[in-house]
């Protein structure tokens, strides 16, 4: 088969987000249900500062209310929402309020620490102002003054909560309805990097005091085997994120943050690398040389090391040894990179693993760089 050429970044087809969607189907049945029209398309005003035209799927009269519905495109992004259903049923009610919620598969907040309060609807502040921006306007425009109630909903929304942080963030029953700039930028790190901060968060929120940093879901496995007391939300998936997520554990002060991982990433942010994507920097062979060294490890080793390839290769020369201490000085050296990336004040341990969930190396408590 012939390999798939990948587009160059520049070449990406930006896309919208959930909360660009849910303002454009809010103003094409308000547009309906003010004249009586349905509407094929709609332009709206996005926060990043352009203007965006949505086609309607549909456009539904239930009673006294309008229910329109467009497909999210999220571009070249890997968005799990991308070609999702999203939809909005308005109607008017007493008084002259903006009421907002969620319907079928918008999920609703039940812990603290998220943007939104519990017990309301997962609407992100920014399509919050959107939404109200959208319906004020439109009044406006007809010269109306009346109360007007949307609901926003997403069919599919529960399923595909499964595949995001929804359910450790205590957002149940569907997804949430996000968007800061109203675009999603093709394989954008940034909302990655939102859900961290956010699950976070929560946790200080809830009162945690230890979190869990893991770099995948294996190690997340491992972690909670290791820690089967924790509370779900003190394990935090961080990815490649490692330095993000521990000034995030800085900012909130949590006093205490394990580190749990494969050989690979964690042999960068040994070296004092916090963004550990195979693409942000190579491994320092020579580093690992001097803490094999360090380790009592003989200097026909520790020249095998310096000419590996892989990090998990120099793991590999180690346990064919027996040279556990290499292990345990590696997750000093995370510990030691980690405290000095946060400038102090902050418990770091580290726990290192194999690919088959064989506990490698540790280092616990450590407080302070030496």
């Amino acid at each position: 088969m012939e390999k798939k050429k990948k587009k160059d970044p520049k070449d990406m087809r930006h896309g919208y987000t959930t909360g660009a969607c849910a303002t454009a189907t809010t103003k094409a049945a308000l547009i309906a249900l003010l004249s009586g029209e349905e509407q094929e398309s709609v332009t709206i005003f996005l926060p990043v500062g352009k203007y965006a035209t949505f086609t309607m799927e549909h456009t539904v009269r239930e009673g006294e209310a309008v229910r329109c519905g467009t497909i999210k495109d999220a571009g070249d992004d890997p968005d799990v929402t991308h070609l999702a259903l999203i939809e909005s049923t308005v109607s008017f009610i007493e008084g002259d309020a903006i009421v907002l919620d969620g319907g079928v598969g918008v999920g609703r907040v039940t812990k603290p620490g998220l943007p939104v309060p519990v017990g309301e609807a997962a609407i992100n502040p920014v399509p919050r102002k959107m939404l109200e921006e959208v319906v004020k306007e439109t009044l406006e425009h007809f010269g109306v003054k009346r109360g007007v109630k949307v609901v926003i909903s997403v069919p599919a929304g529960e399923e595909l909560a499964k595949k995001t942080l929804n359910g450790r963030l205590g957002i149940v029953g569907g997804i949430s309805i996000l968007g800061t700039r109203g675009t999603v930028v093709p394989f954008s790190s940034a909302a990655y990097m939102a859900s961290i901060a956010e699950a976070v968060s929560v946790a200080h929120a809830a009162g945690q005091k230890h979190l869990i940093l893991t770099t995948g879901g294996r190690s997340e496995r491992y972690a909670m085997a290791l820690f089967p007391d924790l509370a779900e939300e003190c394990f935090i998936e961080m990815g490649d994120f490692v330095g993000h997520a521990l000034k995030h554990c800085k900012i909130h002060d949590i006093p205490q943050v394990t580190l749990v991982g494969m050989m690979g990433k964690f042999s960068k942010v040994a070296q004092g690398v916090m963004m550990v994507h195979s693409k942000s920097a190579p491994i320092n062979f020579e580093f690992l040389a001097d803490l094999a060294a360090e380790s009592g490890v003989p200097p026909v080793l520790q020249e095998e090391v310096r000419h590996a390839n892989t990090a998990s290769q120099v793991g590999e020369i180690m346990l064919e040894h027996g040279y556990q201490a290499f292990f345990d000085r590696l997750c000093m050296a995370c510990c030691h990179a980690s405290i000095q990336h946060v400038k102090g004040n902050i418990n770091v341990s580290t726990y290192i693993y194999s690919m088959k969930g064989e506990q490698l190396g540790r280092a616990e408590q450590i407080d302070s760089i030496d």
